[in-house]
């Protein structure tokens, strides 16, 4: 996710998408916005390389990269164990019952579809109409 300034933010593959249609009107914070969006998913790639190359086969860990930086998913979904599982990582279900009591203690509104947990960034004024 890229944030831009104090009033939103917005997935770095989604940006990308965006500036690979032609707009003349293009303005240089959407530009700005595009090398933001590259850095975080080179960043995002290099973290995935350095958490699992020692964990499986170097075309394995790239394949793997590029899945999870390629803006296939949006980042509130939730992959599963089986997707997981295919994409090479070793995931188990096996949880000692004193992490799920750590959850509990920070349950979630509910949402029309699974997700993942988090805490939302901070939210800044609304961008003004042009």
């Amino acid at each position: 996710i890229v944030t831009s300034g104090a009033w939103s933010s917005y997935p770095a593959a989604s940006i990308l998408a965006a500036l690979k249609t032609e707009n003349p009107n293009r303005d240089d914070q959407t530009l700005m916005l595009g090398d933001i969006a590259a850095k975080a998913v080179k960043q995002g790639k290099a973290s995935v390389i350095k958490l699992v190359r020692d964990k499986m086969s170097e075309d394995k860990v790239e394949g793997l990269a590029e899945s999870l930086t390629s803006g296939r998913w949006t980042h509130d979904y939730a992959i599963t164990v089986a997707e997981a599982r295919a994409m090479g990582l070793n995931v188990g279900t096996d949880l000692p019952r004193e992490v799920y009591a750590l959850m509990d203690l920070y349950p979630q509104a509910a949402q029309r579809r699974p997700s993942v947990e988090y805490l939302p960034t901070p939210h800044g004024p609304v961008r003004p109409k042009r």
